[in-house]
């Protein structure tokens, strides 16, 4: 299945250096990805209102439903380094219930974008 995710430019910069290793997306509602993708998808990155500037496969998903206190401070500590996340981002996410962390391989930088129209305000499309 392929996707197509918007990215803030710091977390593409960190995902084409290889710093990020784990896309994490947390919300208060059941939405994509969650429950959406699985290992062997492939996730187009794209900067909002740009173009996508590239790809990577997820080699395996974790799904966390309303997660407790404890087990957001678990995963924080567990896999908070390879998310490379800005230190203020944990500090929003105590309301969260669902989150979906995607272990990122075999990034791929786009020379020239496909073209995949995009005019809502959705972060991520499940496109097939």
């Amino acid at each position: 299945m392929r996707h197509l995710a918007i990215f803030n430019p710091e977390a593409v910069e960190t995902i084409f250096s290889g710093a990020k290793k784990i896309e994490g997306r947390f919300s208060q509602i059941k939405i994509a990805p969650y429950a959406k993708v699985s290992a062997g998808d492939v996730v187009l990155i794209k900067l909002p209102g740009e173009k996508i500037v590239g790809q990577f496969l997820v080699d395996r998903v974790i799904y966390f439903d309303h997660p407790t206190l404890q087990e957001l401070a678990d995963l924080k500590k567990k896999y908070g380094r390879s998310m490379a996340l800005p230190k203020t981002f944990w500090l929003d996410k105590e309301k969260v219930n669902f989150v979906t962390l995607m272990f990122i391989k075999s990034v791929t930088k786009f020379i020239i974008a496909p073209q995949i129209p995009k005019r809502d305000l959705r972060p991520w499309v499940v496109l097939e």
